[in-house]
């Protein structure tokens, strides 16, 4: 979720009850459009992370540091002028804006105590960090918007600061401004009925501060389509809306929030100061605070997009092999499906040498009984052939097909194998979470052939580690990132009366459940096929197949792929992919 008012509003009331009153210690400007503000406050030293970046605009508490310039920026010289050891008065947020307001008081050069203002804008590519002076005279900005690049606004020192009203929007705390809430309903109504567009969407073009999943989390509340078109909404929806979305504003003003990241598959994939019934059934981690909140989820979001980023030169060389593989298989099927006629020409020839001496010359066909199958067969003849040239001509074609199925019999089995062993590769990119993780996956291309090794040779240094969990009854679970791992753990790390588990017929990792000399409960097998089916490709999937037996029925085949092995005895269960319950360590 982008930054809405909701959130801004969190934050608003986090640094509020966290920092009024303290003393900036410290000013630093790590990066061109970021800023860190290390307060003391209450005996205790908290830092302030304020970020304009215009792909990733961020207001949140931390405890870590980013290193500084030798150099100090001349925005970051001058808030030193003016605020070093200022007091924060308050920090307040103007409506449902995505706006803060730092209000602080300095002593200035003749030692007179007077206030300014830290302004934070969080509106996308349009963040800023304004410093104002008391009568909201701009100071200087991180960013300096002209004329030239804005008709709106210009952010330039000497300018006077305002909100830019750049559209229609009414600020949603004005529907307790009306005492009579009969009309302050019908005002509502008749702003949303006046918007030929879904109603979700007139929810948040009208009013500012909602984000487009809020206002579908307020149309779900109160049992409303979406997407249906707000001028056709009943008077009683409209109350219905209504009411939901004051109660929502209700909450905001008590400070009433609960910071929560929601997760599809262990992601993250969206997060809000209030609780989304609209991800009913997802799982949902609750923060104390809305600056943990951002941080968790921001590190994770970049963790993935980072891994992403860097696996994909290897993403690309797995996926171009695939389809050279995949269409190479493809042309050798369709040949080994011509070959399907061979035992045909040999029957001919056979039914030839046998009964040929009754055809007569110059003949185009042959009936004969097919002693294999006691039914007549029509053969047909070259005429200008004699019935034995016939027959030769028959056994020649036998012969030519039945060794080109032979050879491309085996070189399928070839190509199939490599295909599934590209395939689990892919499936091992998918799950890497770290940037050492990938370094394991390149060496098993390199030793594939699909890279060549640079740097005279030598192998790098391994450091990825298998994932490791603990099932509810304490027994150790180990599941393999990559095919090295997968070996590694099926042959070295697990004993013969441990249990292993796999996908059935999709690549995934294997999954050892260590059992040290003791019975499982069915648990312990269920937890760890939970993880055979979630670290596999089949993980979207409702429910995945997952083989299990003991480690000392798995065989590894010689000469075979790293990751390869073969098994005849098994069981089986059919299991979701939701791990979501399971401890790792």
């Amino acid at each position: 979720m982008a930054f809405d008012g909701i959130t801004i509003a969190n934050i608003a009331k986090e640094l509020n009850d966290t920092l009024s009153g303290g003393r900036i210690y410290k000013i630093s400007q790590p990066e061109p459009d970021e800023l860190i503000l290390t307060v003391k406050n209450n005996s205790s030293q908290y830092r302030l992370f304020l970020s304009a970046d215009a792909s990733l605009p961020l207001i949140y508490l931390t405890d870590k540091n980013k290193q500084s310039p030798l150099t100090a920026p001349g925005f970051c010289m001058l808030l030193r002028k003016h605020l070093q050891n200022a007091r924060i008065l308050d920090i307040t947020q103007p409506g449902l804006e995505r706006i803060l307001r730092i209000r602080m008081e300095h002593l200035d050069d003749l030692g007179d105590l007077c206030q300014k203002t830290l302004v934070i804008e969080i509106m996308g590519k349009h963040s800023n960090i304004i410093f104002c002076r008391q009568d909201d005279t701009i100071v200087d900005s991180i960013k300096h918007i002209s004329g030239m690049v804005s008709s709106v606004r210009e952010v330039l020192p000497g300018r006077q600061y305002f909100i830019p009203q750049t559209q229609d929007k009414t600020d949603p705390f004005t529907l307790f401004e009306n005492p009579a809430q009969d009309s302050a309903k019908k005002d509502f109504a008749a702003k949303l009925a006046s918007m030929p567009m879904p109603v979700y969407k007139a929810l948040y073009c009208a009013y500012t501060g909602l984000s487009p999943v809020m206002a579908q989390e307020i149309c779900l509340r109160a049992d409303i389509d979406g997407d249906l078109p707000a001028s056709a909404l009943p008077e009683a929806s409209l109350s219905a809306l209504y009411n939901v979305l004051t109660a929502i504003l209700e909450q905001i003003k008590d400070g009433d929030f609960t910071p929560n990241i929601i997760y599809d598959k262990k992601a993250p994939i969206e997060f809000a100061s209030l609780p989304l019934r609209i991800y009913a059934g997802q799982e949902s981690v609750v923060f104390e605070t809305i600056s943990e909140l951002l941080e968790h989820y921001y590190e994770e979001k970049n963790t993935l997009t980072n891994i992403r980023q860097k696996s994909a030169d290897l993403r690309k060389i797995v996926q171009t092999a695939l389809e050279r593989n995949v269409k190479k298989y493809d042309l050798q099927i369709r040949q080994i499906k011509d070959t399907e006629k061979r035992e045909k020409y040999r029957i001919y020839g056979e039914l030839l040498n046998t009964y040929g001496y009754g055809v007569a010359p110059g003949a185009k066909s042959m009936e004969a009984l097919n002693y294999y199958t006691n039914e007549m067969v029509t053969v047909p003849l070259d005429e200008t052939m004699t019935p034995s040239e016939n027959a030769k001509k028959y056994f020649d074609k036998y012969g030519k097909l039945k060794r080109t199925y032979e050879a491309l019999s085996e070189l399928t089995i070839q190509v199939k194998q490599e295909i599934e062993h590209l395939e689990s590769v892919a499936a091992a990119l998918d799950i890497a979470l770290l940037e050492e993780d990938l370094v394991q996956i390149k060496e098993e291309l390199i030793e594939s052939g699909y890279i060549r090794r640079k740097g005279g040779g030598k192998k790098v240094k391994i450091t990825s580690k298998p994932f490791h969990y603990l099932s509810s009854d304490g027994f150790h679970i180990y599941i393999g990132k990559n095919n090295y791992q997968n070996d590694e753990l099926t042959f070295r790390l697990a004993s013969g009366n441990d249990w292993w588990f796999h996908a059935k017929g999709i690549p995934g990792s294997h999954v050892i459940i260590k059992t040290e000399g003791k019975e499982l409960p069915d648990r312990a097998f269920e937890e760890a096929a939970k993880l055979a089916a979630y670290y596999s490709k089949g993980r979207a999937q409702e429910k995945v197949e997952i083989d299990y037996l003991q480690k000392k029925n798995v065989k590894k085949p010689n000469g075979s792929k790293p990751g390869f092995v073969v098994y005849y005895t098994n069981y089986s269960m059919m299991i979701e992919p939701d791990i979501s319950d399971l401890t790792q360590l």
